[in-house]
């Protein structure tokens, strides 16, 4: 029986379900669910991600993570990465690191994902490298930890306000298909203070696992020191309907092919912020974040070593992988990116108070 099947089997007995656990069904099936399944990353897949599109996103990013340890005395300390994908900026990451005196953490990476811990587990091939299922599984120390393009691919809960209540946006069936509705409006606490800035028909979504992923990973900052870097597409305020699906890097219809596709939503870092126990930096756009910690210099740096090879393709591959990076019109602006860091301590580099 197909995961689609599943669902609409289930929808009959149960009712319409909310767009949260639509989502981790899609996502996380054990037999179906888009990542238990595959590699999604890369041309031959359904997206790319700033790690996948050069080194130079995560050679800046591990040593932004590396001078925020300098900067809080060094010491022994856990680096890790949440929905590490491939494994790639974390190799970046390391490689970058290596000339960092002192700076040899054992790495630790929460992934859901049998297929995406294999190739991890060859990428990394070498490193000190333990596996989680969850943030809470990561060890109470000091933590040095990034999230690329994690919480997007989070479950949400989508509303509607419709006088000075709120719709949800829930997945039922009609026959053998799939369809969104809405539930009728009721008031709903957690949305309370969206009164003062929302009117008749905006759309504002929730992620109910964002707050303790954000106390669990602050909570060990506050306590031992470190840093978390969160770098996302999305937004200050949730605001408008963000719900995608994304199939051989087109959009795609989100109820066609349930655990076919990838289904994220864009991130609400004003959420982010109000669930941080430690430190936050201000908001940032990763354009901004990339040339204040020197994508400019490292960019003319190995431009130079591919033109003295000669190389024209190589060339301009890198030189439009950097404006992808960095551009408003690419990924410049609509990523954006906060970090985490404790009370007392300097935000990291790139990053303003």
């Amino acid at each position: 029986m197909s995961l689609k099947a599943q669902l609409i089997r289930q929808i009959a007995v149960d009712g319409p379900m909310s767009l949260a656990d639509y989502m981790q069904a899609c996502l996380l099936h054990p037999e179906f669910g888009y990542y238990a399944t595959r590699d999604p990353l890369g041309a031959q897949g359904d997206f790319i991600t700033a790690p996948e599109t050069s080194q130079m996103f995560g050679e800046l990013l591990g040593l932004c993570l590396a001078q925020a340890w300098l900067d809080q005395g060094g010491g022994d300390c856990v680096l890790a990465e949440l929905g590490p994908g491939r494994g790639t900026l974390m190799a970046d990451i390391l490689r970058a690191t290596k000339s960092v005196p002192g700076f040899a953490p054992d790495v630790h990476l929460v992934e859901a994902s049998p297929a995406l811990r294999d190739i991890q587990r060859a990428t990394l091939m070498g490193a000190r490298v333990t596996w989680h299922d969850t943030v809470a599984d990561l060890p109470d120390a000091p933590l040095f930890l990034i999230a690329n393009e994690f919480f997007d691919a989070l479950p949400i809960r989508q509303f509607t306000r419709q006088g000075r209540g709120w719709a949800e946006t829930r997945v039922g069936a009609e026959g053998d298909m799939l369809r969104l509705g809405r539930t009728e409006p009721t008031p709903v606490d957690a949305l309370s203070h969206r009164l003062q800035d929302t009117g008749d028909g905006d759309v504002v979504e929730l992620c109910p696992t964002l707050p303790p992923i954000i106390g669990e990973i602050s909570g060990r900052i506050a306590r031992h020191g470190g840093a978390a870097l969160i770098v996302d597409y999305g937004d200050w305020n949730s605001l408008g309907d963000t719900f995608q699906a994304l199939k051989a890097h087109q959009p795609c219809d989100p109820m066609q092919a349930p655990g076919d596709a990838d289904l994220t939503a864009h991130v609400d870092f004003r959420a982010v912020t109000d669930a941080s126990l430690c430190e936050t930096s201000a908001m940032t756009t990763q354009g901004a974040l990339l040339h204040g910690l020197g994508i400019g210099p490292r960019a003319q740096a190995l431009a130079e070593k591919l033109d003295d090879a000669r190389d024209q393709n190589a060339l301009n591959q890198h030189l439009a992988a950097y404006r992808r990076l960095t551009e408003p019109s690419e990924m410049g602006t609509l990523f954006k990116a906060v970090a985490l860091y404790p009370k007392g301590a300097p935000p990291p580099p790139g990053f303003e108070a």
